[in-house]
C-alpha cells in the first residue's frame, strides 16, 4: 500500500522554508500599522510614538494607516485579510477585539480565527464624573441619589456598545440603581452635554474627562480601576468611595493576521517590548494617562478572551442590540 505519509511530510517541509526564510530576512520591506480611529486620539498617538522607534529598532519605515469607522470594522477586517507576512500589523483596541463580538450578530471577522496577538501594549481607566449641580461628591452618595430618583437621572455614553455605555450598565445592575441612557457619537460630546448639565452622569476616559474636572467644569468621584493613579492620587477608587467594584479598563494591543510566522511574531513582540519600557515613551504615555503593560503575547490572548466573556454578559443581560 503507497505511504502518503513521506510525501505529506515533504509538503509540510516546503511549505515551512518559505515561511522560514521569510522570518529570517525581516524586516525586507516598510510595515504598516493600521488604526481603526483617525490621526490625533490616543489609538493614533500611541501607533505613532511606537512605529517611529520600531523602524529605528528593524531598520525599515513604519507607517501609520488610520482607518477609522464601524466601530473598528473597517481597518480590522482589512488587517484580517492581509497577507501574514508580518508587513501588516493593527493596534486596536478593548472596543474591537472583545467587545465587538458579543455586540454585533455578524461581523466580518472573527477575532479568534483571524487574528493573532503581539503584544498588550497599554491600559487606561475610566473615571466617574457628574455634572456640578448633582449634590454627591462619593460613589456611596451616588448611589443613594440614584435611588432617590428612579427614572429621572440620565447618564452620557460615547454610543451603544462602547465601554462608557456598558460599564455604566454594569455599574446599573451591581448597584440596583435606574438612570437613563442617553448616548452621542463619540466621549467629547457626550462629555460636554454633561458639562452642559443636559445630562448629570458619565463614564469617562480619564485623558478625555480630567482637563474638565481639574477646569472645575466636571466633578470627579471616582477612578474605574483597582488601584489610584499616578497622576490623580487625591482621586479614589470606586471602592474606596464606598461603591461595588466597577471595572472599566480600556486597553491597546498590537495583533498581526493569523498564519503570521511565529519567529516573526515574537521579534515584533520583543522589539515592541523594548520600545514600551524605553524611560521616554513611558513618560509620554504617561502624560496621556495611560499605563504601559508589554509582556507576552499570551497575555493578550487571556485579556481577550476574559473581557469578551465579561462585557457579553452585559450585553445579554441589558438587552443591548446595535444594527
Amino acid at each position: 500500500m503507497f505511504n502518503r505519509r513521506p510525501l505529506l511530510a515533504a509538503a509540510a517541509l516546503l511549505a515551512w522554508l518559505p515561511l522560514s526564510a521569510m522570518a529570517a530576512d525581516y524586516p525586507a520591506k516598510p510595515i504598516r500599522i493600521v488604526v481603526p480611529y483617525a490621526a490625533g486620539g490616543s489609538t493614533d498617538t500611541l501607533a505613532r510614538l511606537v512605529a517611529e522607534r520600531l523602524g529605528k529598532q528593524l531598520g525599515q519605515p513604519v507607517v501609520v494607516d488610520n482607518r477609522p469607522g464601524a466601530s473598528e470594522q473597517i481597518a480590522i477586517t482589512h488587517v484580517a485579510k492581509s497577507a501574514p507576512d508580518g508587513y501588516t500589523l493593527l493596534l486596536s483596541t478593548l472596543s474591537g477585539l472583545a467587545v465587538n463580538p458579543g455586540l454585533y450578530p455578524k461581523l466580518p471577522y472573527d477575532v479568534q480565527k483571524d487574528l493573532v496577538p503581539i503584544v498588550l501594549a497599554a491600559t487606561v481607566p475610566s473615571v466617574v464624573v457628574v455634572h456640578s449641580s448633582v449634590p454627591v461628591k462619593t460613589m456611596a452618595e451616588l448611589g443613594t441619589y440614584l435611588k432617590g430618583k428612579p427614572g429621572s437621572v440620565s447618564y452620557a455614553s460615547a454610543g451603544a456598545g462602547t465601554p462608557s455605555h456598558l460599564g455604566m450598565e454594569y455599574y446599573k445592575r451591581a448597584n440596583g440603581v435606574d438612570p437613563v441612557h442617553v448616548p452621542y457619537k463619540g466621549g467629547a460630546p457626550a462629555l460636554q452635554e454633561v458639562m452642559g448639565g443636559q445630562v448629570q452622569l458619565m463614564i469617562a476616559l480619564v485623558p478625555e474627562a480630567m482637563p474638565m474636572v481639574k477646569g472645575g467644569r466636571l466633578r470627579a468621584l471616582a477612578v474605574t480601576s483597582n488601584k489610584r493613579l499616578a497622576s490623580y492620587p487625591d482621586l479614589p477608587t470606586v471602592a474606596e468611595s464606598g461603591g461595588q467594584d466597577l471595572d472599566v479598563t480600556f486597553w491597546y494591543g498590537f495583533v498581526a493576521p493569523t498564519g503570521t510566522p511565529p519567529a516573526i511574531v515574537a521579534k515584533l513582540n520583543q522589539t515592541i517590548n523594548q520600545i514600551l519600557a524605553e524611560k521616554d515613551v513611558q513618560a509620554k504615555l504617561a502624560e496621556m494617562n495611560l499605563d504601559v503593560v508589554g509582556g507576552a503575547p499570551a497575555q493578550l490572548t487571556a485579556l481577550i478572551k476574559s473581557d469578551a466573556a465579561r462585557w457579553k454578559k452585559v450585553i445579554d443581560d441589558a438587552g443591548i442590540k446595535v444594527d
